[in-house]
């Protein structure tokens, strides 16, 4: 049976066959964030496949991975398409490379996981913190329940972190 909930006035569904994401999900459920770790390769990969991109192996384990980064790119929603965003906006949508893995296989490489900027106790971040936010700050994982078994990875500003004095962000009206 899929498993289907609402997220912000959004049906999300996953089906029965897509066996990796259930199990990403899954374990954000738990407030887990794991990664599949290929057997051969030995590298972290991220989203979930059926395969290692690098080798092709389909051997993996879900291993635990520490959910935090660096903001690599962002983007300010002030006109979202979906109607129940709407009462959000603004809203910031983070691109963020993990601490795990950086520069691997090759130096230009990173995991990199895309969410939004919410508060460390899960809601849509307000304008003064969006403000504060640009490509170098340190963020963590923050999960959003979505239903029993499915939960949504997103990012909060990690305050134990050391944060650059000024973020780069782009001009501002």
């Amino acid at each position: 049976m899929p498993i289907q909930g609402e997220y912000r006035g959004m049906m999300l569904t996953i089906d029965d066959v897509d066996k990796e994401n259930r199990e990403f999900f899954g374990h954000c459920a738990k407030g887990e964030f794991r990664l599949q770790k290929g057997k051969e390769s030995g590298l972290l990969r991220y989203p979930p496949t059926t395969a290692c991109p690098w080798t092709g192996e389909r051997e993996y384990d879900w291993v635990p991975v520490e959910g935090k980064g660096t903001v690599h790119s962002y983007a300010e929603v002030h006109h979202p398409i979906q109607p129940a965003f709407k009462e959000k906006v603004p809203y910031m949508v983070l691109v963020v490379d993990l601490d795990t893995q950086k520069g691997a296989p090759t130096e230009v490489e990173a995991l990199r996981v895309a969410g939004n900027l919410l508060t460390a106790d899960g809601e849509f971040a307000p304008p003064e913190m969006i403000k504060s936010v640009g490509i170098g700050t340190r963020v963590k994982m923050v999960f959003r329940q979505v239903t029993d078994g499915f939960a949504i990875p997103h990012w909060a500003i990690d305050d134990d972190a050391e944060q650059p004095e000024n973020p780069w962000r782009y001009p501002q009206e």
